[in-house]
């Protein structure tokens, strides 16, 4: 599996120890950045992953800022994205169970790094239930088409 991870300067330390926790799976990951505290503009660094999730370039990714806020809102205005904001074990599991996220976003200001480290490895473990959750997705995909009205 390859995944993508970034932040800004509120999730750089989460990230960190995210990205040592990925490697250490033996998983293939695309660090974007940041590596340092100073004060940087979240939407330079979702784009990266999002774009890289959008395209097939990675799997999956991993998003880091203050609240997560911020950057789930950059990603999910890609196409094929479908970020989720998680803050606990359960939305995480359910993120890919219900909604098959390919983002994980994690707020660096709330989570401590052992809850986020059992988060991203939830969510990891955990596939997609299909059946009613896919008519679903496909919606939105038609969304992102334009090609959705209130009679689909």
């Amino acid at each position: 599996m390859k995944i993508a991870i970034a932040s800004d300067h509120a999730g750089c330390e989460l990230k960190e120890g995210i990205a040592a926790f990925l490697k250490e799976k033996g998983i293939d990951v695309t660090d974007y950045g940041v590596d340092n505290p100073e004060s940087v503009d979240y939407p330079d660094y979702g784009i990266k992953v999002a774009d890289a999730v959008s395209k097939g370039r990675v799997e999956r990714g991993i998003l880091s800022c203050g609240t997560g806020i911020g950057m789930s809102i950059v990603a999910n205005k890609f196409p094929n994205v479908r970020a989720a904001l998680c803050y606990d074990m359960y939305t995480a599991r359910m993120s890919r169970l219900h909604n098959d996220a390919n983002i994980l976003v994690l707020g660096g200001r709330l989570l401590e790094k052992e809850v986020a480290l059992l988060m991203v490895d939830a969510w990891l473990k955990t596939g997609f239930e299909g059946g009613r959750h896919q008519r679903r997705l496909d919606k939105i995909s038609k969304l992102e088409k334009g090609l959705y009205n209130n009679n689909n």
